[in-house]
């Protein structure tokens, strides 16, 4: 037997309406705040990445799905969303548009890590870009949209975090105090934190190493080192979040784990699924575009795995139930097994899902499949209900039975 590969998972017809659910909501979403769908190829060229998410990153040092095709090309497969669609508007001359642009995607995304709950090497992100607006506000609004699209799929006990990392220029300085803090106890150190220190020493505020996390539990913290542009632009935010009634806490270890990001960082984190509770995070990268040719223009976005979202939902019940069947068709004979077949045709013209059977089982043997397939209602059509003209509708829930006219069906489900 060939088996799938070691972090992926099958959806199964029984639980792809968790997905749809999930989906729908993400559209839903994305539509109330004017944000547009974008699709970006699942592999893109190497450089995209490496550019893009930084080469200090687990996720390019580690974790990509990198290889070399036929004409001699390093490709990658899509470790994250972000990237991919900053080329995408760089390429594509979004930037010469009317700006802000929002967009949205969902996405497949692939990294080589140990799978665990929630966590595969195939997930999926739904993700939010938005290109063009510097304000605090456009901020603000990202972080309701995130908080809307988790309310609105049922997410409960969650708290938002919010930190800034600065621009550029006052992170110089937080380096040179952070580094001078980290000296000390350089030899500590991971490994790969080691090489962090020189080359982005804020990414081992990030490190999931405990050793590294008990150094940076008493590192300087970056918001006093913010300058005075940064410094407004979080007060500012802060405001908006209270203005919409958006509890927040203040968390200066955040930093998130690409390299991109500056100004406001961000993160929702569930009670709910262990230590690793993060179930949606994003930030500012206003250097991004430039940094793909794009000219100065800023960005802000999030993404939220799926399968965290569906792990999470699925603990607490609180995914709706699937939709059901509307009518099962059980024909008995040759005659009413034509007549079945053109009743369910018209059903499902009519809008009214429907269902007969193919393989030939008895009655009995009907009733158990469409007890299974969770028919609301099983309609038994017999020699004797053909010549009456009229079918017996059965309710499942209740076993209330009813006689149909035939040419009356619809109407009956409407």
């Amino acid at each position: 037997m060939i088996t799938m590969p070691k972090g992926t998972k099958d959806v199964l017809p029984e639980n792809s309406y968790k997905w749809q659910f999930l989906e729908s909501a993400a559209r839903e979403t994305a539509r109330l705040f004017n944000a547009k769908e974008i699709r970006t190829p699942v592999f893109e060229h190497t450089e995209v990445f490496a550019r893009g998410v930084g080469e200090t990153t687990d996720i390019v040092n580690k974790e990509m799905y990198t290889f070399t095709d036929k004409g001699g090309r390093s490709i990658t497969l899509k470790p994250e969303g972000t990237a991919g669609v900053v080329r995408s508007f760089v390429e594509n001359g979004l930037y010469a548009g009317a700006l802000p642009v929002k967009t949205f995607y969902i996405t497949p995304c692939f990294r080589y890590e140990r799978p665990q709950a929630g966590r595969l090497r195939e997930f999926h992100q739904f993700g939010v870009e938005v290109f063009g607006a510097t304000d605090a506000g456009i901020d603000a609004e990202i972080i309701l949209l995130a908080k809307t699209f988790l309310s609105k799929i049922g997410v409960k006990n969650i708290t938002l975090y919010i930190n800034s990392i600065g621009c550029k220029e006052c992170r110089k300085e937080y380096h040179k105090a952070l580094k001078a803090y980290l000296s000390a106890r350089y030899d500590e150190l991971c490994d790969l934190c080691k090489d962090r220190y020189e080359k982005n020493p804020m990414r081992i505020l990030d490190c999931k190493n405990e050793d590294c996390k008990a150094i940076a539990e008493n590192a300087p913290s970056i918001l006093d080192y913010l300058c005075d542009d940064c410094k407004a632009h979080f007060i500012k935010l802060q405001s908006l979040l209270k203005t919409a009634g958006v509890e927040y806490k203040i968390n200066p270890r955040i930093v998130r784990g690409l390299d991109y990001y500056t100004k406001t960082v961000f993160e929702f984190v569930s009670e709910n699924i262990g230590a690793q509770g993060t179930v949606l995070g994003g930030g500012r990268y206003d250097g991004l575009v430039e940094e793909f040719g794009g000219g100065k223009i800023s960005g802000i976005g999030f993404a939220a795995g799926l399968e965290r979202l569906l792990l999470l939902l699925d603990s607490a019940g609180s995914i709706p139930a699937n939709d059901s069947l509307d009518l099962y068709v059980a024909p008995m004979g040759e005659d009413a097994r034509l007549k079945a077949f053109e009743i369910v045709s018209a059903l499902r013209n009519s809008g009214i899902s429907a269902d007969t059977d193919y393989v030939g089982r008895g009655i009995k043997a009907q009733f158990k499949y469409a007890d299974k397939i969770g028919a609301k209602f099983v309609g038994v059509l017999g020699s004797d209900e053909l010549a009456r003209n009229i079918i017996k509708i059965k309710e499942m829930a209740s076993g209330t039975e009813t006689e149909v006219d035939l040419n009356a069906v619809a109407e009956f489900f409407k």
